[in-house]
């Protein structure tokens, strides 16, 4: 079992969701997170005045997977949450030990 968590563009989130249902996947947690990687943030004009935005607003989406949907959950979020533009954001893969469902008690795969 993998834990694939993946920070984009908040306005992609509505494609890489629809992307991610398309392949069968049933749930995942969505986060808005701030953070900045070389795009470094940019200049803004309100009312006049210049002022910087050092962290971008960005979606933190975590989707945890049978290893035998790896493979089609990343190509999923891959294309449907690329824009082209510098920005578009990583995805991060982490080796999950152990999942327990709290209603069932089942455990592994069956619980995700």
């Amino acid at each position: 079992m993998k834990l694939i968590t993946a920070i984009i563009k908040p306005f992609k989130i509505d494609d890489v969701r629809d992307a991610l249902a398309g392949i069968g996947i049933q749930g995942m947690t969505v986060t808005e997170v701030k953070g900045f990687g070389r795009q470094k943030g940019h200049t803004e004009l309100y009312r006049g005045a210049e002022y910087n935005v050092d962290f971008m607003p960005k979606i933190k989406i975590e989707v945890a997977v049978a290893e035998g949907l790896l493979d089609q959950t990343i190509e999923a979020i891959s294309e449907s949450a690329n824009n082209g533009k510098v920005g578009d954001g990583k995805i991060f893969v982490v080796e999950l030990d152990q999942v327990i469902r709290i209603r069932t008690g089942e455990t592994g795969e069956d619980a995700i």
